[in-house]
């Protein structure tokens, strides 16, 4: 029994007072010291080192007199230091020394009753100031988190479920073939419990909300190990999909049951190293040989291997791979193929040879690999039959005649994958928030030498580092929902590029989001945010390729102002030129008069269509002056599209992000209305302060556009502070509106300070 262990600890502090009134009679029997170790169990908090020594205090053997003399002095000292409250109970005594969880306080209460532990044997009547933090807020956190699981709340919670089971939290710290072995094993247990088979309506499961529920899994996963969530991404969601939305009837039928259950475990082989994001221009090639009747499937050289391929590394059984298909003299571009690489020892085929890409900076639970070709032989049907076959005879057949269009078609199928990343992504934004804030709520620092240090979140700078990203994740919250329940309507063959432009844009903006939020983070827990113990080194970590997995987020905002210039054009045509000026010269009026510019009223900075018009002036103005360079460049004696988009390519970007700004506002404003009550006001805040952000962030552009005058901007960057003091007592439940349960969030700075100064 390691006295000064316990007192060292700051995980171990609320235990100080069960340990002290177990003991107090001198006997604890086995039931009781049985009841206590489950509950240790438990706690999210505790690293095994610590459930270790606290099961040192429980081995039968009573402390000495002195030792429990030492732990009742402890006790007493520290409650003096604390919020004061009245120490009514055991579960108030043990908060009094370290922040609770809501399922730890309730545990605590249980062992009160179960032990018949009473707080007046240790006589102590310290008191305090309540904490504005710790009072209620006002709203409901439930009922908000109602709005934000939505219509699959089910499939959420029963992953939350999965994540609070103490053998399924985060790793860290652990070497890379423990960590893979681990995440194996937990993928093991998604696809026994059926988490698999969601990928598949129709084939696998006869669920009546399509790929919903498999879309809210993969996003609620990723409130735990990102190494388990992309690992189950990579078999289920890009392994598994590539079959479900490439393949014909019969290929699903023979893979998609056993992807689901595990029993084909596989890869995504797209990606090669000397082509990342320009799938187009693919090396690797299949050529149909007419006299064996088989595909021929070659890396013609190094720049050609595959590489990044999750799951290829140890466990990949089959990958879909992806070649430059050629039947005949005839080239039909990039297609996908269901290659076997493993033999049922887990032996390469013949002609394939597979490499480990080795440890990387996050996500080391991920088997990432690199494969190479030397002339494999495929059966006809290795070749997706959806959109493309091969005849016995030789044949190419396609419903889509066009190669261009059949390629975009094909590439179509990843929009998907691009909203789990963005959403999954977010989760980990969640997480490193409700570590965050929870600390600021606790953490003391600096203050007047007669009282007490001040808390963290009453320091306006750290308001400012934390809120406006708070806000930010609630926003694009509602914009991913608002593009995933738009995949989720599509009809199946309808036209979908017009979608597939937006996602792009809101994966790039939301991925940029997290990691910027993440180290916002980990820069306001100082120290304790470099721990790794407290997640946010590792989600920082493992989320960093988030912004270059499934399309770098360059290009795929470059694919999305060029969708809009599309879509300009194509709304140019239909109303006229006449029309379509008067209508854009009516708005840009409106919003550039002296008026408008100088107005610096709260009521209207904070107006909800106020601030859309605002962000849609922006993004029409940024668009319309993007079609006429484009327009004048490809106009000029010989212009070239690709030299004039590269010309144009900074403008481009930048219209790309005004019209993610746009979308998210209005998918926030959208939201809001979704709720009613205290919810609904405490959202409007968020609104407000997320687009004021978004407004001062601009501000150098509006001033340039005649849209702010000088007192304006100053109004917009002043209000802010206000909105914070407003968000104050809301915060911590703000953060349980998330719905990460404390199994799973597991940071100890989540839960108190461990940096008390008078510990």
């Amino acid at each position: 029994m390691a006295l000064d262990t316990l007192l060292q600890e700051p995980e171990l502090r609320p235990y100080l007072p069960l340990l002290y009134l177990a003991w107090a009679d001198g006997n604890l029997g086995s039931a009781e010291r049985s009841l206590i170790q489950k509950r240790i169990e438990a706690q999210p908090w505790l690293k095994p080192r610590l459930r270790v020594e606290l099961e040192t205090w429980l081995d039968g053997k009573p402390p000495n007199a002195s030792t429990l003399a030492q732990l009742r002095a402890a006790i007493a000292e520290s409650v003096k230091t604390l919020s004061p409250r009245g120490l009514h109970s055991f579960s108030a005594l043990a908060e009094s020394i370290a922040a609770l969880s809501p399922q730890t306080r309730d545990d605590l209460n249980e062992l009160e009753q179960s032990l018949g532990l009473t707080t007046a044997e240790l006589q102590l009547h310290a008191e305090l100031p309540e904490s504005k933090f710790t009072a209620s807020a006002s709203f409901d956190a439930k009922q908000l988190q109602a709005l934000l699981d939505g219509r699959f709340a089910a499939s959420r919670n029963k992953v939350r479920d999965f994540l609070s089971d103490p053998k399924n939290r985060a790793l860290y710290g652990v070497d890379k073939d423990t960590h893979r072995k681990q995440v194996f094993d937990w993928l093991k247990q998604l696809a026994d419990a059926g988490f698999g088979a969601l990928g598949y309506p129709g084939v696998t499961t006869d669920d009546q909300d399509g790929l919903g529920p498999f879309l809210a899994t993969f996003e609620t996963l990723a409130l735990g190990d990102l190494s388990l969530v992309i690992k189950y991404g990579v078999q289920f969601g890009l392994w598994g999909g590539s079959v479900y939305f490439l393949g014909n009837d019969a290929q699903r039928k023979q893979y998609l049951p056993k992807v689901a259950s595990l029993e084909y475990p596989g890869c995504f082989a797209m990606s090669e190293v000397g082509h990342g994001s320009n799938v187009a221009d693919l090396e690797t090639t299949v050529e149909w040989d007419h006299e064996k009747k088989k595909l021929v499937l070659h890396t013609p050289g190094e720049s050609a291997r595959k590489d990044w391929a999750g799951n290829a590394a140890l466990h990949a059984k089959f990958a879909t791979v992806f070649a430059q298909l050629k039947v005949g003299a005839e080239r039909h571009g990039v297609h996908a193929f269901v290659v076997q690489l493993r033999d049922d020892k887990g032996e390469p085929m013949p002609g394939i040879r597979i490499g480990d890409c080795g440890h990387k900076l996050g996500l080391n639970g991920v088997d990432n690999g690199r494969i190479w070709f030397d002339h494999v032989e495929l059966p006809r049907e290795a070749l997706l039959g959806r959109y493309a076959e091969v005849t016995e005879n030789g044949a190419y057949l396609s419903p889509i005649e066009s190669p261009a269009k059949r390629f975009f078609t094909m590439l179509g199928t990843l929009v998907g994958g691009r909203i789990a990343v963005a959403a999954s992504g977010l989760s980990a934004a969640k997480m490193g928030l409700s570590v965050a804030l929870r600390y600021a709520t606790q953490r003391r620092q600096f203050g007047a030498t007669s009282e007490p240090e001040t808390l963290l979140l009453d320091y306006p700078s750290h308001q400012r580092r934390l809120l406006p990203h708070l806000a930010a994740t609630y926003a694009f919250h509602f914009a991913v929902d608002a593009v995933r329940e738009q995949f989720l309507a599509r009809a199946p063959d309808a036209d979908s590029r017009e979608l597939e432009a937006e996602v792009a844009g809101i994966k790039a903006a939301t991925t940029w989001h997290v990691t910027q939020t993440l180290q916002a983070c980990r820069e306001a827990c100082g120290g304790q945010g470099y721990l790794s113990v407290n997640r946010l080194a590792d989600a920082r970590a493992d989320t960093d390729i988030f912004t270059t997995f499934e399309g770098d987020n360059t290009v795929l905002m470059q694919l999305l102002a060029k969708g809009l210039l599309t879509g300009f054009k194509k709304r140019f045509s239909e109303q006229g030129p006449v029309r379509f000026v008067a209508n854009q010269l009516r708005e840009s009026v409106a919003l550039t008069n002296p008026f408008t510019s100088r107005d610096t009223s709260e009521e209207t900075l904070r107006d909800a269509k106020h601030q859309l018009s605002i962000l849609e002036f922006r993004e029409a103005s940024l668009l319309q002056s993007a079609a006429r360079r484009v327009q004048k460049r490809l106009g000029q004696k010989e212009g070239n599209s690709t030299r004039t988009f590269n010309e144009v390519q900074e403008h481009l970007l930048a219209l790309a992000q005004a019209n993610v700004d746009t979308f998210t506002l209005r998918a926030f404003i959208d939201g809001v209305e979704k709720a009613g009550g205290n919810e609904k006001v405490v959202l409007e805040r968020l609104r407000a302060l997320y687009g004021l952000t978004v407004m001062e962030r601009h501000a150098a552009w509006f001033f340039e556009n005649g849209v702010f005058e000088p007192a304006r901007a100053r109004a917009i960057r002043r209000l802010p502070a206000k909105i914070f003091e407003e968000l104050l007592p809301d915060v911590v439940a703000l953060t349980e509106a998330f719905g990460i349960p404390d199994a799973c969030l597991a940071a100890p700075i989540a839960f108190n300070d461990p940096a008390h100064p008078r510990w």
